[in-house]
């Protein structure tokens, strides 16, 4: 007897007892039962380039006569309704899963189906739906799909924004001098803007390779069917889906010509990964520089001020914290976490599939996200609205014994080591120091110990 508010479906291992209302069928209800890891489902990002590649699969079935255009058509609307985000309570099967995907593919195929059966059309969710596909082509093709629209529409975005954010300041805190830091000690000067350009080159750097991995995600694993040969896939429906897709999305896509590499290698996901973990720690290096610099504001360096967007303690009055840079921290490290997991899953790659699929898929897309969203939060809460403590860098300069090392070619590096060793132990500025070592004129010394002079070439 089947339970109040429930019905009966049956797959090749039997019946099974689905919730009366759910769009999904008996291996989904079965996959929901067996599947209870994570607690989640994977992402929106990748249910949406899911039904993507659905609907472009129809399409290329009904111009192959694979499918009869009604049936065709229905499975198009049914996919575009999803991809645009309707039914999302359908897609409930955990990340944690068969390591093919495969259960989300079949989440997928009966959501599909029930929905295209609605409009009047007799809709199997293997027969039809996943007609000319196999789980094994069509997770690693979403994958790439999915991954490849949230780098150009979220995270290359936030990236330029970044930069743009970093260029503006560098035009107005040019000509702005402060005490260079090697291994946290104090070296020779350097300007603002020219520390800022190091932060904005790293990101540009970031940018083009992850703009150098677009070829590889745009070679699609569809057609490849099941191991790799295109079993049940007629000629030329793996160059069709992806022609569907590219015009679907307005990105470049391509069937990939060796299906087996297609299928039992994730190279190219790893190499996202790797591409994501750079931007990661370019973003490490900005965040933890800002906190350095903001340190303080007595105590520390005191460089500069973050904008204080909320009070920093619950116990010490008027404190507040860098909590931009911090949460940016924390997300990038997150990143490098989950790039270690997309790596081992990466080596999954067994015979002729590779079973770390719905890991790969989960983990890329929530990097994209972090770090789509560290950037913004990092240029517009932060790098934007820092202000700069002149007084505070010009009397860490005047101090600096450091300096001594532009009179190297005058006085030797021996004798200028005796001359920093003295001004740090009498706390005397570097200039009465050699002043009074070398017997230099005193404007000779100003001229070859002016910090602005020792940034390098002075522009504009």
């Amino acid at each position: 007897m089947t339970r109040p508010g429930h019905r009966q479906e049956h797959d090749s291992l039997g019946t099974v007892e689905v919730p009366e209302q759910a769009l999904w069928g008996a291996q989904t209800q079965r996959a929901i039962e067996n599947f209870a890891i994570a607690g989640r489902p994977l992402p929106a990002a990748f249910i949406r380039a899911l039904a993507q590649v659905k609907a472009a699969c129809a399409e290329a079935n009904r111009s192959l006569e694979q499918l009869d255009p009604d049936t065709a058509a229905a499975i198009v609307r049914a996919a575009e309704a999803v991809a645009l985000g309707e039914h999302a309570d359908a897609f409930p099967v955990d990340v944690y899963q068969t390591g093919s995907g495969t259960s989300s593919n079949m989440n997928m195929n009966e959501v599909l189906a029930r929905l295209a059966a609605a409009e009047g059309c007799t809709v199997h969710p293997n027969d039809h739906v996943n007609r000319s596909q196999s789980s094994n082509d069509v997770i690693p093709t979403a994958l790439h799909v999915a991954t490849l629209s949230q780098l150009e529409h979220e995270l290359l975005p936030a990236l330029r924004g970044l930069i743009a954010t970093i260029a503006r300041r560098e035009a107005e805190l040019k000509g702005q001098v402060k005490t260079g830091r090697t291994h946290l000690m104090d070296a020779m000067p350097v300007r603002l803007d020219q520390e800022l350009s190091g932060w904005r080159t790293q990101l540009e750097l970031g940018v083009e390779r992850l703009e150098a991995t677009r070829d590889r995600l745009g070679r699609l694993a569809i057609g490849a069917t099941a191991v790799g040969t295109g079993i049940n896939a007629p000629e030329g429906f793996g160059e069709r889906v992806a022609e569907r897709l590219s015009e679907r999305t307005g990105l470049a896509f391509r069937r990939e010509p060796n299906g087996f590499a297609a299928l039992a290698s994730q190279d190219t996901a790893v190499e996202c990964s790797g591409q994501l973990r750079t931007v990661a720690t370019a973003l490490i290096k900005i965040a933890d520089d800002l906190r350095w610099m903001n340190s303080g504001p007595l105590a520390g360096l005191g460089e500069i001020a973050l904008p204080a967007l909320q009070p920093g303690s619950s116990i010490m009055p008027g404190k507040v914290n860098p909590v931009i840079p911090e949460a940016v921290l924390m997300a990038a490290r997150q990143v490098l976490g989950l790039d270690t997991a997309v790596t081992a899953a990466g080596g999954a790659g067994n015979f002729q599939l590779n079973v770390g699929l719905p890991l790969i898929a989960d983990n890329l897309l929530q990097m994209i996200g972090l770090l789509a969203r560290a950037a913004q939060h990092l240029g517009e809460h932060a790098v934007a609205g820092f202000s700069v403590n002149e007084d505070v860098m010009r009397a860490a300069l005047d101090r600096n014994p450091i300096l001594v090392t532009a009179l190297n070619a005058e006085i030797g590096y021996e004798a200028g080591a005796r001359i920093a060793k003295e001004a740090y132990a009498s706390d005397r500025p570097i200039i009465d120091v050699a002043a009074e070592h070398t017997g230099m004129d005193r404007e000779r010394l100003r001229h070859l110990l002016d910090p602005r002079g020792l940034t390098g070439p002075q522009e504009g």
